[in-house]
């Protein structure tokens, strides 16, 4: 299973969301410097390491924007520990303005 479908599965899971989006935007950081432990050069912008994720859950009713985001990183650990080097979240309540 790809790393986008494994991050819709778990999210879905642990929030049933009215709506999920889960966008690859690896492409958009090509070019980039790689900065983690044993990188060099520059990132070729193929692969799934960077998403954006835009989610509408009614179980962020009442929870700050930070618990919010500890919340989606918590569900998403093993990815965020591996594979997934950026997460950008837009995360609200239902009838909430969305944050993007």
């Amino acid at each position: 299973m790809s790393i986008e479908k494994t991050i819709e599965a778990k999210l879905a899971s642990a929030f049933e969301p009215e709506s999920l989006d889960v966008i690859n935007e690896s492409h958009l950081h090509a070019g980039h410097h790689r900065s983690g432990p044993g990188e060099h050069g520059t990132f070729d912008g193929v692969g799934e390491t960077h998403f954006r994720i835009r989610i509408i859950s009614s179980r962020f009713a009442g929870l700050s924007r930070v618990d919010r985001h500890r919340a989606i990183n918590a569900a998403l650990a093993g990815e965020l520990a591996g594979p997934v080097h950026a997460l950008a979240i837009e995360a609200s309540a239902p009838g909430e303005p969305a944050h993007r």
